[in-house]
């Protein structure tokens, strides 16, 4: 068996970055910008004002002082002129700051009859202008690679980029194997239980930006398992679920050999998951999960979303990690990592008292992995832990 770590660096060798497409920017969030945009013009393109109220020249801004007030500008909509001496513009946020005025005294300081103003007794020291370039200029840099948010997406429209270089998502087969597996909504037999592996990778993987292609259920048979193969091909990654073991009717890892897999790893030292499988099939990589469904969903955490973050280009690295405080006594853990299904409660992690890896409702009911190293010895309450997000 070799460690997690070593398999994550193996499973690394097998992916690649996707291709580069351009994609609009209103289909741009949630993608992972492949390449650094530069702005199209200046934000804000003028000097603009801030507030509501009057333009003036701060040279002439004093208490009780009076100005004529000679026009208005407001947002798309500049005052057509220059501010002279003793005059002033009615200006509303976002408009254009007339030529000649450096300074926009508020609304709320100011008194107006007709077409003139009189400044109150206080004033407030800031000019309440925007200058021009104040978010960002012309040429402007947005860095890649990185997952496009909502706001990143408002900079990019703002910069007046309508298509968005970003990676390809890959697509992703997943393949479930196994004649006692039903679909959702069937009725099973007597013998067998609902497919539900397949369904929350597939949505793990979307999650993180992948299309998941998932496949027809392949049977206990070596034909079976050579037509889903083939339906698997054109896919950037495939993924197979349960049949990697070495019982009699565990035939993932023979069927593939006879179709030219070359093998990269077999079995993992960690709990759940001990049953992994690795390698390259057709040019493609592949990796054989676990059939228990907490391990398989175990494995798409720690190894399969680093694989896709990998191919989407946001480098190669693990899970991430965090550290928080235990909330609980923990017993000596085993010869293997473990992964432990657990929850933070106000700031402090417990694991389950269940941790069988057929154990779905755990899993949902957790919302952290609990790492604890091979060997680990007990842990009292308050030690400092690590462990990975679900």
């Amino acid at each position: 068996m070799i460690t997690v770590a070593q398999a994550l660096d193996q499973l690394f060798t097998l992916t690649r970055e996707m291709d580069v497409e351009n994609v609009p920017l209103r289909a741009a969030a949630g993608r992972v910008l492949a390449r650094p945009v530069s702005a199209a013009r200046t934000q804000p393109p003028f000097a603009a004002s801030s507030m509501d109220g009057y333009a003036l020249r701060r040279a002439e801004v004093e208490p009780d002082a009076m100005f004529k007030v000679v026009g208005e500008a407001a947002a798309g909509h500049a005052f057509d002129g220059d501010l002279k001496a003793g005059q002033a513009v009615r200006i509303f946020t976002g408009a254009p700051v007339p030529t000649g005025a450096d300074c926009v005294v508020i609304q709320e300081d100011v008194t107006r009859r007709g077409d003139l103003i009189t400044l109150g007794h206080k004033l407030e020291s800031k000019d309440n202008i925007r200058p021009a370039g104040a978010d960002f200029s012309a040429g402007a840099q947005m860095a890649a690679p990185r997952r496009l948010r909502p706001a990143d997406i408002a900079l990019l429209a703002a910069m007046n980029i309508a298509e968005v270089p970003v990676f390809r998502k890959p697509l992703v087969a997943i393949l479930a194997t196994g004649d006692e597996l039903v679909q959702p909504g069937e009725t099973p037999g007597p013998n067998q239980i609902i497919a539900s592996n397949t369904y929350g990778l597939a949505a793990q993987l979307e999650t993180l930006g992948a299309v998941a292609r998932m496949l027809p259920i392949a049977r206990d048979t070596a034909a079976s398992l050579r037509r889903s193969f083939g339906m698997a091909r054109g896919a950037d990654l495939i993924v197979t679920i349960g049949g990697a073991s070495v019982g009699d009717h565990d035939l993932v890892a023979p069927v593939a050999a006879e179709l030219g897999m070359e093998q990269s790893f077999y079995k993992v030292a960690m709990r759940p998951g001990k049953p992994l499988m690795a390698g390259r099939l057709s040019g493609t990589p592949m990796i054989g999960l676990p059939g228990n469904p907490v391990s398989a969903l175990v494995c798409g955490t720690v190894f399969v979303a680093p694989m896709v973050r990998a191919m989407l280009g946001l480098g190669q690295s693990a899970a991430p990690r965090r550290t928080v405080p235990l909330g609980c006594d923990i017993g000596p853990n085993g010869p293997r990592e473990h992964y432990m299904r657990a929850r933070i409660t106000e700031g402090a992690v417990c694991p389950a008292n269940r941790q069988d890896s057929a154990l779905l409702s755990v899993l949902a009911d957790a919302d952290v992995l609990l790492v604890r190293p091979k060997d680990h010895p007990a842990q009292a309450k308050g030690t400092p832990v690590e462990v990975i997000d679900l």
